[in-house]
């Protein structure tokens, strides 16, 4: 199911027949550094991540993180959107990209694509984001969507400390294009 589409990319609902997919970025250095290890081995592992982490965000939240794709060729480069923690009081922004498309703004297209849609469509006033504190592309980008560093904290207390991103409430005036 498509959700968002802009300029360059559509964005559509991950399903398990994008495994292979969610295998390779998953497994990416950076994903791995920047991020964190998921347990994602085989496709296996991959469509259990999709079925019980995606989907199950799809169905209780009615948003989760989505495929990012290219328009021409269809050809799957990340994934970006929303997700819900329970150990955050709003929804945050994420993104993740294979390497191969960095440095081409696509993050950036649909992060501000994924961010309009929060507020404009589902109502969301207020969007987080986190990053580790040495994710300073991340923390770039997130600057260029209208977030901004709060304060550092542990999702939970046998965790590392996060970077926390914020908008503030009801923010309207600076808004990203979806084109870039």
């Amino acid at each position: 199911m498509i959700v968002l589409e802009t300029e360059r990319l559509i964005l559509r609902q991950l399903t398990i027949d994008h495994a292979e997919f969610v295998l390779e970025l998953l497994n990416e250095p950076s994903f791995l550094q920047y991020i964190g290890d998921r347990g994602v081995r085989n496709l296996e592992d991959a469509r259990e991540y999709i079925l019980n982490r995606l989907i199950t965000s799809y169905e209780r939240n009615g948003f989760g993180l989505y495929l990012v794709e290219l328009r021409k060729g269809r050809i799957p480069i990340g994934i970006s959107g929303l997700v819900k923690r329970a150990t955050l009081p709003d929804a945050d922004i994420g993104f993740a990209f294979l390497p191969a498309y960095w440095s081409k703004g696509y993050a950036l297209e649909s992060a501000a694509a994924v961010m309009n849609y929060a507020r404009d469509v589902l109502g969301l006033n207020r969007i987080l984001a986190i990053t580790s504190p040495d994710n300073e592309a991340s923390a770039k980008l997130l600057g260029k969507i209208g977030l901004r560093f709060e304060r550092m904290i542990k999702l939970s207390e046998d965790t590392d400390e996060v970077k926390l991103f914020t908008t503030l409430e009801g923010q309207t005036d600076e808004r990203p294009s979806n084109s870039v």
